[in-house]
């Protein structure tokens, strides 16, 4: 963990994510990612030079229009000293059952962020942080070359201006196997998914090709990190040390 947060701390640095006083809803899936997002950023409280709150948000999709049961995060929400929200929504049903969707990640993730917004304003909150690490940037910004022929990827902050929020993605500097290392030695009640599309989306298959050039290009994800920083794709440049270069 110490690890995942030098570089979680780096990251909130060179890119402002953080100022004094901010109320920071961490997005809680249940997944190993948000769950290390949200024990870090609890743990960095103590000695972060910039005060602010922790609060951990689920928003429910419902699977099986069934309710999951995020005990074991309450648990671990206790432990921290964190407020626990959960919003139970109708997501499962919407997007499977109403509109029968055959690429439903893409709908999921735009109600998911939608729920996640409302909840946040609700709770108080002037920031949202989301687990996203350096991986799933790798990955994003393949697939909006490939599939979309843009040189995009999401950015480290982002404003909403309709809702008054910033978007924080403080891991963005972490590799998976950071993250992973971190959830398996603290034990981490990471919850199995549920959706029915798990597994076989184009993230997934992106991940495994990414894992196959690899072999040839094994610094593939830091050349990747480096180009994006330096073209100031997406935001990933906009920082002074970068600028300074």
């Amino acid at each position: 963990m110490q690890r995942l947060m030098s570089f979680m701390r780096s990251a909130m640095e060179q890119y402002n994510m953080i100022e004094d006083g901010d109320r920071i809803a961490v997005g809680v899936s249940g997944g190993k990612d948000s769950l290390c997002l949200l024990y870090a950023l609890a743990e960095m409280r103590r000695f972060y030079p910039k005060k602010y709150e922790v609060v951990a948000i689920t928003i429910d999709p419902q699977f099986n229009k069934e309710p999951a049961d995020y005990s074991e995060i309450q648990k671990l929400c206790d432990e921290l000293g964190v407020e626990y929200v959960i919003k139970r929504t109708q997501l499962y049903e919407i997007i499977f059952e109403v509109r029968k969707e055959a690429s439903p990640c893409s709908l999921c993730a735009k109600m998911r962020r939608g729920a996640l917004h409302d909840a946040a304003v609700a709770a108080g909150c002037n920031r949202i942080a989301l687990g996203h690490h350096l991986d799933d940037a790798i990955e994003t910004f393949f697939m909006n070359l490939f599939q979309g022929g843009n040189l995009a990827c999401f950015s480290p902050v982002s404003y909403l201006s309709r809702k008054n929020l910033y978007m924080i993605r403080p891991m963005i500097l972490a590799e998976e196997k950071y993250v992973t290392k971190a959830a398996n030695k603290l034990e981490l009640p990471v919850l199995e998914s549920k959706c029915p599309a798990d597994g076989e989306t184009e993230r997934q298959r992106m991940k495994d090709q990414i894992g196959i050039w690899r072999k040839d290009i094994p610094d593939i994800k830091h050349k990747v990190l480096g180009a994006m920083q330096r073209a100031n794709i997406s935001g990933w440049g906009e920082s002074e040390k970068l600028q300074n270069k």
